[in-house]
């Protein structure tokens, strides 16, 4: 028996790899875009910080002018004045000038001067902006762009002295750097509300990931139950499958009950049993559809219970069963069904009838062996006598009845002849025979008996080549069976006599004829011997003509109805199997 594992193996499945590689691209595509949205923003910040920073350094280029413009005035607006105000901006953290030399021309808020020497040189250098990220006061990154500071030449006023001449102005050394651009201005600007935003992106960016990380742990999770499910689906459907085709191989029938004894399924072998189909046993009680069924089998107990049962099939053959019934319970112990195994008995009736059939040919064997013994002496005696007294007659009923007393003790001595050939037969002696030929001598010994009867034989064989067996054995019971058919039938009649091959390879000699047929009654005594329904027959030719077949592992097939005839086939082996 095949044997059937216990799990099914687990495989990947396409929605399952789907959905795996779905989330793989998502997480993929949510990285990369978080990483260049954060680029993006670093990009915009910068580049809007150094935007704003250079508008502001342009203000102060152009309000440098009219700082210098006061001054040459003589008012007290110079430009360390505007640095300080501007720098009360939250936006702006320093803003400061420091000229090539290194010398602060002007300052505003807090700014370490000496960490801008090196950027300050940077810019005299290239002559270009600068941008730099340096620490601030909260933490909170600055960025700072230095860039060369060039204030417009301002306009050289008129003033005039008490006698109403023009007078020179003259510049100090601050403001020709300053229109010399020998000076570079740091703009420090504050970062924190694009820090902020930056962080509430990278939160919203943990957040997504987060919820695509829920949501595929989610999917993966269903994915799994389906996979558990499918794999217990086809393990269930595989074992369904194996308990099928085991219950429908059993040789045995089965028929299992529902709770209220209602039939739920049956197997192939249980309809050879009982003659319904499977829908008209389906939902209807046992006990209602066969006469005799017991009542309340499955309700005393919770044991095993067997009982001997007859189906009757509307041919009029019976198939005796053994029923065995045990209840389905679950696991508190409450009835589910029950089940019913039936098992044919017709092989055991058979074996049973043959070992009692051999037991009572042995008894009678043995003695018919003794008597036979007893009886063949005197005969041989009494014959003698009759033939002495036969030629002493002087009269002819007196040889008359010494002719018929010589008949008697030979047809006595014929009985007692057959009688010891059947308690003890001799062993076949098997050799190929050719069955045309066994057919034709057949015919030609009982020609002269069904001339005298008025009967035909019509033989045929249609079963060339050679059979093993022994020859001499096999036409007795092919002459046995023929006078038995000549003495069933009537003038005007046909006997056939036939032999064929059947697609097992096995011989079929069949002898049928027209007569008076048997009884069911008379069909299972016919092989008893001393059973006969003629009045001059012995009862022993059918009885060792079923011993002769046996002999070489054939068998009997017996069809007959009253009024129809009889067909009485040989089924033979063509070749003798060797026993161990």
């Amino acid at each position: 028996m095949p044997e059937f594992p216990d799990k099914t193996p687990f495989q990947f499945s396409k929605p399952l790899l789907a959905i795996l590689l779905t989330t793989l691209m998502l997480a993929a595509l949510l990285a990369t875009s978080t990483i260049r949205n954060l680029n993006r923003e670093q990009k915009i910040m910068e580049s809007f910080l150094f935007d704003e920073a250079m508008t502001l350094i342009r203000s102060f280029e152009a309000g440098a002018r009219t700082t210098m413009m006061h001054e040459m005035m003589g008012t007290d607006l110079p430009i360390k004045t505007l640095i300080k105000e501007t720098v009360k901006a939250s936006r702006i953290a320093y803003i400061s000038i420091i000229s090539k030399d290194g010398e602060v021309l002007a300052t505003g808020g807090n700014h370490d001067m000496t960490s801008d020497s090196s950027i300050t040189k940077q810019v005299f250098a290239s002559r270009k902006p600068v941008t730099s990220f340096v620490e601030g006061e909260d933490q909170d990154p600055v960025f700072e762009v230095a860039a060369i500071f060039q204030s417009l030449p301002a306009l050289q006023p008129q003033r005039r002295d008490k006698r109403g001449n023009h007078r020179r102005i003259i510049k100090s050394p601050q403001t020709k750097m300053l229109e010399e651009g020998q000076a570079v201005i740091h703009l420090g600007l504050r970062t924190g509300e694009f820090i902020k935003a930056r962080e509430q992106d990278l939160t919203h960016s943990l957040f997504m990931g987060g919820l695509l990380l829920l949501l595929g742990s989610g999917g993966f999770y269903f994915l799994f139950l389906y996979q558990g499910m499918w794999v217990t689906r086809a393990t269930l459907a595989n074992m369904k499958l194996y308990t099928r085709n085991i219950i429908e191989s059993m040789p045995d029938g089965l028929i299992t009950l529902d709770s209220k004894g209602y039939i739920v399924s049956c197997n192939p072998r249980a309809l050879e049993f009982a003659p319904l189909a499977a829908k008209e046993l389906k939902g209807r009680k046992p006990v209602d559809l066969f006469a005799g069924w017991p009542t309340g089998l499955l309700q005393n107990g919770n044991g095993v219970s067997s009982f001997s049962y007859t189906f009757t099939h509307p041919d009029g053959h019976e198939i005796p069963v053994e029923i065995s019934s045990s209840p389905l319970l679950d696991e508190t112990g409450n009835k589910l069904g029950g089940v019913l195994l039936l098992r044919d008995l017709r092989e055991i009736r058979a074996m049973e009838e043959k070992l009692s059939r051999s037991q009572r040919l042995a008894s009678l064997g043995r003695m018919a062996a003794g008597i036979a013994h007893e009886i063949r002496n005197p005969l041989s005696s009494l014959r003698g006598f009759a033939q002495y007294l036969g030629s002493k007659a002087v009269d002819d009923a007196s040889k008359e009845c010494s002719v018929l007393m010589v008949g008697e003790v030979d047809r006595l001595n014929q009985s007692i002849s057959t009688l010891l050939q059947f308690s003890r037969p001799r062993e076949p002696e098997f050799s190929l025979i050719d069955m045309e030929q066994l057919i034709t001598k057949t015919s030609k010994l009982l020609e002269y008996d069904f001339k005298e009867t008025r009967i035909t034989l019509a033989a045929s064989s249609n079963c060339g080549g050679a059979l093993e067996a022994d020859g001499d054995l096999l036409l007795q019971v092919l002459l046995n069976l023929l006078k038995n058919a000549i003495a069933a039938s009537q003038a005007d009649d046909t006997v056939t006599l036939s032999c064929v091959e059947d697609d097992n390879g096995m011989l079929r000699i069949t002898v049928t004829d027209e007569g008076s047929g048997m009884t069911l009654q008379e069909q299972e005594q016919m092989f008893d011997p001393f059973f006969t329904t003629r009045k001059s027959g012995t009862g022993l030719g059918l009885a060792v003509s079923h011993q002769i077949i046996e002999q070489h592992q054939g068998t009997f097939m017996v069809q007959s109805s009253p009024g129809k005839g009889s067909s009485i086939t040989l089924i033979l082996p063509r070749r003798q199997k060797q026993e161990n």
